[in-house]
């Protein structure tokens, strides 16, 4: 395995400094965000590190000379808004621009890109699987025609205005099975983090045994469970007012079981970091400290 870190932490450097700043702490690879220019300002959303609206083979070229310069590969290209958005123009532009990411990557030596399926939060369930029918057998084959694997994660974005439905299809399992009998090319997967499933109060390592061959990138961000707080408003509420996103080693998630569980089934992907630990906002610094924590409890490990 390779062990990384997820860019969108450093939405307010360039890529060379991300790239430094891995190379310091002794980070494998980088998962580069490439959010199309002016972005959403949605909070860990709208970062761009490599402009992928208009990226000739020169700019590529530039790119793989920095990681080059400072030995720190690319895990993959990450996108992450919401192809099915009950918002026709939001999803017609996710859609677009995912296409440009996927354009992007072979340029870079790349195969890997990672997304949300997104989701129409005033639908139900079938409705969505509909959508999903409609739209994403498209794209998974312009992936396939270029040589590009597409890694979901499992996100649901939920939020007060849009629970209970989320903003991100590809939420549980059960919708996994149903999403891959849908599309079961071998280069559609998931972008798989262990703390969206701690928030909706799952098992985060048994889903492994079952879809490791479905596994093409993997985010390490953990989660607490307010147990307090939990009791006191319920399991009905959204999940994020009974939950806090950590770094790893500071949630409730085994990583050894969950490094465990990937090894177990043959994974030798990237690991890649997702800070979104509210405790180490701010300053550069403190997002420094944030990594360099998270590299020190998971390096042991992912050798």
């Amino acid at each position: 395995m390779q062990l990384g870190f997820v860019s969108a932490i450093f939405g307010d450097l360039g890529f060379e400094d991300v790239l430094r700043h891995a190379a310091d702490i002794g980070y494998d690879c980088v998962e580069v965000m490439c959010w199309p220019p002016g972005g959403p300002d949605r909070k860990y959303g709208g970062v761009m590190h490599l402009d992928c609206t208009d990226f000739p083979q020169s700019a590529a070229d530039d790119a793989r000379a920095l990681c080059e310069k400072y030995g720190v590969g690319i895990s993959a290209l990450g996108y992450y808004s919401i192809p099915l958005s009950a918002e026709q123009d939001q999803a017609e532009a996710a859609q677009a621009h995912l296409r440009k990411v996927i354009d992007a990557a072979p340029k870079l030596g790349l195969n890997n890109v990672n997304a949300f399926i997104g989701a129409n939060h005033t639908l139900p369930l079938e409705d969505n699987l509909t959508l999903f029918e409609q739209v994403w057998p498209d794209i998974i084959r312009y992936a396939e025609d270029r040589g590009v694997r597409i890694g979901i994660e499992n996100c649901p974005m939920l939020f007060p205005n849009t629970w209970p439905f989320g903003l991100n299809l590809a939420r549980t399992p059960a919708i996994w099975r149903r999403m891959f009998e849908t599309i079961p090319s071998p280069n559609f997967g998931l972008n798989y983090d262990p703390s969206h499933l701690v928030m909706q109060l799952m098992d985060p390592i048994a889903p492994i045994c079952e879809f490791g061959p479905r596994i093409f990138h993997a985010h390490a961000k953990d989660m607490r469970i307010d147990r307090h707080r939990l009791n006191d408003v319920g399991s009905l509420e959204p999940p994020m007012l009974r939950s806090t996103a950590k770094i790893p080693g500071l949630g409730s998630i085994d990583w050894g079981a969950w490094v465990g569980a990937l090894t177990d089934v043959g994974y030798d992907g990237p690991v890649c970091v997702e800070v979104e630990d509210e405790a180490f906002e701010g300053a550069i610094e403190r997002r420094v400290k944030s990594l360099q924590i998270s590299y020190n409890h998971l390096r042991p490990l992912i050798a």
